[in-house]
């Protein structure tokens, strides 16, 4: 019969544990200064708090990268976890990537400066809330592999929830940005953010798809 495990993963390692939650919540803050900047954006453009978000998420992903890498070197170098090893080195650098696209996207704002139209805030602010949310629900059922693999599945259903959210709101925002009278240079540049926001909530789908994998072997 199959043996849950309910304890911690990281249980004798508490150095690399702080860590990893010092690498999860680097992400979490990231999705917060993500919404907040693109809201910047919307109502004043490319002003200097804008500019003081889109810093705080490049400090954030810079030292996410550092942990991770740390994470890496303490993980082989120390032989711990073996069993494990690869899963955990395999969430931390698909979590990172979506730390990536947070960056990505709001230098695609202050460099490309998109001119969107004022009633179509409400839908692009829409589309963030459900992105903002799906990596906030991945982060929570990532702390949950690593301290109780039987908690997983409480937060997994909210990605997929959130995912989906986050399609149907672009959808719409899309026919918008198509049925207006803009010519279609503009139409064109503004769904390229409305997709660049998408993939987010994309991947944190994709990065759940993962975890359930390695959630499945650790039940086992």
């Amino acid at each position: 019969m199959a043996m849950s495990k309910p304890f911690s993963i990281l249980r004798r390692t508490r150095v690399l544990e702080g860590e990893i939650d010092e690498f999860m919540d680097n992400l979490s803050q990231s999705a917060l200064a993500f919404k907040r900047a693109v809201k910047i954006f919307l109502d004043d453009g490319r002003s200097a708090e804008f500019e003081e978000k889109l810093g705080q998420v490049n400090e954030l992903e810079s030292r996410t990268d550092d942990l991770r890498r740390g994470i890496e070197r303490q993980l082989y170098a120390q032989t711990l976890i073996p069993e494990s090893r690869g899963d955990v080195l395999g969430l931390l650098e698909n979590l990172d990537s979506v730390l990536n696209l947070f960056e990505g996207a709001l230098w695609g704002f202050f460099i490309e400066n998109p001119d969107i139209p004022e009633e179509l805030h409400g839908d692009y602010e829409a589309l963030v809330e459900q992105a903002s949310a799906a990596v906030e629900a991945i982060v929570l059922a990532s702390r949950a592999f690593f301290r109780n693999v039987e908690a997983v599945g409480d937060h997994m259903h909210k990605v997929m929830f959130y995912e989906k959210e986050a399609d149907r709101v672009s959808t719409k925002l899309k026919r918008r940005i198509f049925d207006s009278d803009m010519d279609l240079a503009r139409k064109c540049h503004l769904r390229h953010f409305v997709e660049m926001i998408d993939n987010i909530a994309d991947r944190s789908e994709d990065v759940g798809d993962r975890l359930a994998i390695y959630t499945i072997k650790r039940r086992f």
